[in-house]
């Protein structure tokens, strides 16, 4: 307010005054003096006899308590009487104390009354709290074009807030057509003049190619500009540009110091992204308990991927005392954002998830948003009873899902429901054609199932060639009933030639693997299985073959 009681007093020193303006003039001389106490009584004579210019200034110094005592409802009444003579920045005073409610009762409607007298005298910051009293429906009927059409006559007049709220207004299509590229003149505009929300703005249109060329460079500039004013948000996506080398050369430094500040002023996604890279030791020294203390600011503020990192601490306990308890709250807070759960299988932990989360919402929840691992895994729950009531139908549904988005395991499976004919019609085409979409994602089972299809010419030509071919790339993966088919194959000479050495070495190696389920240890397995192959009970083992041969070969599961 003081900074406009100097241009006012300056600007009225220049204006010819009756015959009794002398106290007026001194009360100027002695308010540049800094003699606020005489200058209040001179204003005060010269604001008795009338002079709207003097009522004015003695309500500004009522309101500040300049020289006299600081007096609200002194202030107002002096506002009011020189308002009531025309008085342009006197009458928007008076819209604004009512706005506020000092020294008068808060009321709106008086002060829309008293803006629309400023602003009919062309008083831009009238025109401005107008358009702010429309979009807000404070004192009027709330009106978005109505708001606009006063920020455009403000803008034009140069104030920045109106040049800000006429950017956002066409961001989000209130009030007018939405339209970024008028969004980010008017940001611009407001920048300029330092209005640190159109930076930071303007920062996220450049970021995101919105009404204009997308371009980091920009983005980081306006970013800058509205991070060393202190704006949080912008300090944050400025560390993600300096972490990310986008717009500007790559600089850990920089982006932890962003960060950081960012993370002081509570920006959950600052907290998340400082606590990995204290976990990373990127820049900073690497400090799992560091991580864990920003990852638990950030947790508690909701952010779901800080909430999962948590999780995953107490898990491994890195920086944290290991507590299955605290790791399982934070994973089922994550999920309860449905898409956190997604992160989750994203990263492919090796925690059995259905440990922590095995009551079958948070399934349904993240299958519902669209997760296909989430729709497979639920389509498993329903097939087999697990949390739910077994249900065929629903894990048809849920598997089709997940297959259509590529998933394999759902892919597979449906594949098997189309064999059997569960919840299908028997179709062994339509099982080959799930079988070869999963088996050409190396899934196991599938290439086992697509092998068997084509061994017994189901859905397909029998060819036992293109079978062997199946069982090879299943067996190779350590997938004991692929190795024991192909050990049949190879005894039988059926696609491959006869090779009764080699049908043993994988009926034993089939054999190995199924008893210890470790086929990740395919190569180990092999070896130990080759070594313990003796020509003594190579005999009993043809045996063993020939009753395999007589029964029917495994089939799908």
């Amino acid at each position: 307010m003081k900074k406009i009681v100097n241009i006012v007093l300056t600007c009225f020193a220049l204006l010819a005054l009756p015959t009794f303006a002398g106290h007026f003039e001194d009360g100027m001389k002695l308010y540049a003096s800094k003699d606020y106490t005489g200058a209040a009584e001179f204003f005060k004579k010269s604001a008795e006899q009338g002079i709207a210019k003097a009522q004015y200034n003695l309500a500004i110094m009522y309101a500040n308590g300049q020289g006299v005592a600081q007096d609200y409802q002194q202030a107002v009444t002096w506002y009011h009487r020189a308002a009531e003579q025309g008085h342009a920045q006197a009458q928007y005073n008076l819209g604004l104390v009512h706005a506020n409610g000092q020294g008068v009762a808060q009321d709106y409607q008086q002060a829309v009354t008293w803006y629309h007298r400023a602003a009919e005298q062309g008083h831009a910051k009238a025109v401005y709290n107008l358009g702010l009293a429309h979009a807000n429906g404070q004192g009027v009927t709330q009106d978005y074009w109505e708001a606009v059409d006063c920020y455009y006559k403000a803008a034009r007049q140069g104030i920045a807030s109106a040049q800000y709220n006429l950017g956002l207004a066409h961001a989000n299509g209130q009030g007018v057509s939405q339209d970024y590229q008028k969004a980010a003149i008017w940001y611009q505009k407001a920048a300029k003049q330092g209005i640190v929300n159109a930076q930071y703005n303007l920062g996220l249109i450049y970021a995101n190619g919105q009404g204009v060329t997308q371009d980091y460079q920009q983005a980081a500039i306006w970013y800058h500009k509205a991070a060393i004013q202190g704006h949080a948000k912008a300090q944050s996506n400025l560390g993600i540009m300096y972490d990310k080398g986008l717009g500007v050369i790559q600089d850990h430094r920089q982006a932890a110091n962003w960060y950081r500040k960012a993370a002081e002023q509570k920006i959950a996604k600052a907290q998340s992204n400082l606590g990995v890279m204290y976990a990373n030791g990127q820049w900073v020294t690497q400090d799992f308990k560091e991580a864990a203390i920003w990852w638990h600011k950030a947790a508690k503020r909701g952010y779901a991927k800080a909430q999962l990192n948590l999780g995953i601490m107490y898990v491994k306990g890195q920086g944290v005392t290991q507590d299955f308890q605290k790791a399982t709250l934070w994973f089922r807070r994550a999920a309860e954002q449905k898409h956190a759960l997604g992160l989750m299988y994203a990263k492919d932990l090796v925690i059995t998830l259905v440990d922590y989360l095995h009551d079958a919402i948070w399934w349904h929840k993240a299958a519902e948003a669209g997760y296909a691992k989430a729709q497979s895994n639920l389509g498993v729950m329903y097939a087999t009873g697990q949390g739910v009531i077994q249900d065929d139908q629903q894990a048809a549904i849920w598997w089709r899902k997940a297959a259509e988005q590529g998933n394999a395991k759902a892919q597979s499976n449906l594949g098997v429901m189309y064999t059997k004919g569960q919840v299908f019609k028997q179709d062994h085409q339509q099982a080959v054609t799930w079988y070869r979409k999963a088996a050409k994602q190396g899934y196991a089972k599938a290439q086992l199932n697509l092998g068997v299809m084509h061994d017994k010419g189901l859905g397909v030509k029998q060819d036992y060639s293109r079978a062997v071919t199946w069982y090879h790339m299943a067996a190779e993966q350590g997938y004991a009933k692929a190795q024991d088919n192909l050990s049949i194959m190879y005894y039988e000479g059926l696609g491959v030639p006869q090779d009764r050495i080699k049908a043993h070495i994988l009926w034993k190696l089939a054999s190995v693997n199924s008893e210890i389920n470790l086929f990740k240890n395919f190569p180990k397995y092999r070896r130990v299985a080759e070594n313990k192959v003796e020509t003594n009970n190579r005999n009993m083992v043809e045996s063993k073959l020939t009753e395999k041969v007589a029964s029917k070969k495994i089939g799908t599961n």
